[in-house]
């Protein structure tokens, strides 16, 4: 069965929990709940995987993920899909913008 080597990067369980609840995307919140579950009472990634609606190989994968590079490998990034019609980088008032002469739709 495989574990979390946490010792390997000077974490505990609790660390891993303390990283999940202050993530701050949902995804990342998710991976490192899953390890802190391991951790709890002898689980396998399986078990944990079966309790949590995941596959199994996606729970190992972010195990060995944690295992090999660290906690920043369980971090959330965007990898694909179409990009945001406005980046979130932009000021507010470029994210509410309306066409000065757009006209309301109509309902059907």
């Amino acid at each position: 069965m495989l574990s979390v080597e946490h010792a390997r990067w000077g974490q505990t369980p609790e660390d891993l929990r303390r990283l999940a609840m202050s993530a701050p995307h949902r995804r990342t919140r998710e991976r490192f709940l899953a390890l802190y579950d391991i951790t709890q009472a002898d689980r396998g990634a399986t078990q944990v995987a079966m309790r949590t609606g995941r596959h199994p190989q996606t729970v190992m994968g972010w195990l060995h993920a944690y295992n090999t590079h660290g906690p920043d490998a369980l971090a959330y990034r965007r990898t694909g899909g179409r990009p945001p019609f406005v980046p979130a980088s932009r000021p507010a008032s470029a994210r509410s913008f309306v066409m000065p002469n757009a006209r309301p739709p109509t309902r059907l």
